[in-house]
């Protein structure tokens, strides 16, 4: 039988080749054999501020990324996320089963907050320091100390639930369609395991209710670094438009970028965890090109840098031209009748789901 998989991305920021490499270049290989159902998950964009009507452009931005990186609706489903009202009602039912130590240990949600995140688990702590009158140490120290205390503890009141609670309502997304196969980067393998644990958490209290879902990875896919940074996942919130290969940008630029990636010492083009700059562009090359990184390596015997980044240039190149010719040539009206037949579908699923859910939780029909 067919797996059924499930994925989705945030309507916010640049989508770069990380996320195309990373993730939709795997949805299209893998609709054909799978039962596949991909959402643009809008309530996790707003978990972090957004301008409205930039956050609707972006929404069917990438809806028409999703068509020309060839997602095919006659195979898949496609929809927005928040069309579908299921997914933060059982978020919310995930909720009461969430611990709070849980998702205290979420690694994205500490790089998100910034060293608030590193204070939370400090907190008592912290709070017990506060309260303490017998101490030994300089005054002048103990009040800047307890200055320090009080900033952290404010900076954590200020951190919103919605991004503390983000890997729940991903939970639910998941959880809602009974998916097998869940095809992600490496960093958020995390919450696919946190999936897994309230989905045997919920069927242990409440019986049998949730299929339990499989995280997948591809090797060279799983993180495409940054272009000016080989040690940080590339970005679409980059602080620098040269850490990425924007998927709208055009053929000079992509050059330029290119150009200006970061090397490592040396001058030698050889895939090796002691060259991660190059072996990230190794990557890139090998994903677009089916090339393998040996056969890379042997095309550049005895040349340098310069010469490979040119060709890694005209590789890029060579996919985003008829990649956005096809977005160009998609319309809106085209675009929002995929994502209301989309929606029509998955409102089936999750409304089948849903009343599973409520019957086994106690709600009265």
């Amino acid at each position: 039988m067919a797996k059924r998989l499930f994925s989705g991305i945030q309507p916010s920021g640049n989508l770069h080749l990380g996320n195309y490499l990373g993730a939709i270049k795997q949805w299209v290989e893998m609709q054909d054999d799978n039962e596949a159902i991909f959402c643009i998950v809008d309530l996790h964009a707003i978990t972090v501020a957004q301008d409205p009507a930039e956050l609707r452009r972006k929404t069917l931005e990438i809806a028409k990324i999703y068509l020309a990186a060839g997602i095919d609706p006659a195979k898949s489903t496609l929809f927005i996320q928040s069309h579908v009202s299921a997914h933060a009602e059982l978020g919310w039912i995930l909720n009461t089963i969430a611990r709070m130590a849980e998702l205290e240990r979420m690694t994205q949600f500490k790089e998100k907050s910034s060293d608030v995140a590193k204070r939370i688990q400090q907190r008592t702590l912290a709070a017990k320091v506060l309260q303490e009158e017998v101490i030994e140490e300089d005054p002048g120290r103990r009040l800047a100390r307890l200055q320090l205390e009080r900033e952290s503890l404010q900076r954590y009141a200020s951190v919103g639930v919605g991004l503390f609670d983000y890997p729940v309502l991903m939970a639910a997304d998941i959880l809602l369609y009974d998916t097998n196969v869940v095809p992600v980067g490496d960093d958020q393998m995390q919450h696919v395991e946190l999936t897994r644990t309230l989905a045997e958490r919920f069927n242990k209290r409440f019986g049998e209710t949730f299929v339990i879902p499989e995280g997948k990875i591809t090797k060279e896919g799983a993180r495409i670094m940054g272009l000016d940074d080989p040690l940080k996942k590339m970005s679409k919130s980059a602080g620098s438009v040269y850490n990425y290969i924007a998927l709208t940008d055009d053929a000079q630029t992509v050059r330029k970028k290119i150009k200006k990636a970061v090397t490592d010492s040396g001058s030698e083009i050889v895939y090796h965890d002691e060259k991660p700059a190059l072996k990230n562009l190794i990557n890139i090359y090998t994903l677009l090109s089916g090339k393998t990184s040996q056969e890379i390596e042997k095309m550049y015997v005895g040349k340098g840098y310069g010469d490979f980044k040119t060709d890694l240039a005209e590789v890029i190149v060579g996919f985003l031209t008829p990649f956005q010719e096809r977005l160009a040539a998609i319309s809106d009206d085209t675009v929002l009748a995929v994502l209301k037949t989309g929606a029509d579908k998955a409102r089936a699923l999750a409304a089948a789901k849903m009343e599973q859910v409520r019957e086994h939780v106690g709600f009265l029909e």
